[in-house]
Protein backbone atom coordinates (compact mmCIF):
# COMPACT_ATOMS: atom_id res chain seq x y z
CA UNK A 1 0.00 0.00 0.00
CA UNK A 2 2.96 2.26 0.74
CA UNK A 3 4.69 1.64 -2.42
CA UNK A 4 1.62 2.67 -4.49
CA UNK A 5 1.29 6.10 -2.64
CA UNK A 6 5.34 6.82 -3.16
CA UNK A 7 4.91 5.55 -6.82
CA UNK A 8 1.50 8.07 -7.18
CA UNK A 9 3.80 10.71 -5.79
CA UNK A 10 6.47 10.43 -8.30
CA UNK A 11 4.47 10.64 -11.02
CA UNK A 12 2.56 13.33 -9.78
CA UNK A 13 5.79 15.12 -8.78
CA UNK A 14 7.34 14.56 -12.44
CA UNK A 15 3.90 15.62 -14.06
CA UNK A 16 4.26 18.44 -12.18
CA UNK A 17 8.03 19.23 -13.25
CA UNK A 18 7.48 18.92 -16.70
CA UNK A 19 4.93 21.12 -17.06
CA UNK A 20 5.30 24.38 -18.78
CA UNK A 21 1.85 26.11 -19.09
CA UNK A 22 3.19 28.53 -16.38
CA UNK A 23 6.52 29.26 -17.85
CA UNK A 24 5.01 31.17 -20.85
CA UNK A 25 2.68 33.42 -18.52
CA UNK A 26 6.12 34.42 -16.73
CA UNK A 27 7.64 35.22 -19.71
CA UNK A 28 4.98 37.29 -21.25
CA UNK A 29 4.69 39.32 -17.90
CA UNK A 30 8.73 39.83 -18.07
CA UNK A 31 8.39 40.98 -22.08
CA UNK A 32 5.49 43.40 -20.63
CA UNK A 33 7.72 44.93 -17.97
CA UNK A 34 10.90 45.64 -20.15
CA UNK A 35 8.06 47.38 -22.93
CA UNK A 36 6.53 49.01 -20.25
CA UNK A 37 10.64 50.29 -18.63
CA UNK A 38 11.50 51.42 -22.58
CA UNK A 39 8.13 53.45 -22.61
CA UNK A 40 8.82 54.95 -19.61
CA UNK A 41 12.12 55.65 -20.81
CA UNK A 42 11.00 57.07 -24.20
CA UNK A 43 7.69 59.13 -22.53
CA UNK A 44 10.37 60.56 -20.21
CA UNK A 45 13.01 61.87 -22.92
CA UNK A 46 9.80 63.07 -25.38
CA UNK A 47 8.65 65.20 -22.11
CA UNK A 48 11.79 66.83 -21.60
CA UNK A 49 12.04 67.91 -25.69
CA UNK A 50 8.43 68.86 -25.44
CA UNK A 51 9.15 71.00 -22.32
CA UNK A 52 11.94 72.66 -23.95
CA UNK A 53 9.76 73.46 -27.46
CA UNK A 54 7.07 74.78 -25.54
CA UNK A 55 9.52 77.22 -23.34
CA UNK A 56 11.19 78.52 -26.38
CA UNK A 57 7.46 79.23 -28.09
CA UNK A 58 6.18 81.14 -24.89
CA UNK A 59 9.71 83.25 -24.72
CA UNK A 60 8.98 83.99 -28.56
CA UNK A 61 5.85 85.40 -27.97
CA UNK A 62 6.86 86.80 -24.83
CA UNK A 63 9.53 89.04 -26.72
CA UNK A 64 7.56 89.48 -29.93
CA UNK A 65 4.44 90.77 -27.73
CA UNK A 66 7.06 92.98 -25.53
Amino acid sequence: MLSCYWRFAIKTLIRIFKDESGATAIEYGLIAALVSVAAMAAMEGLGVSLDTMFTEVANKLLNAVN
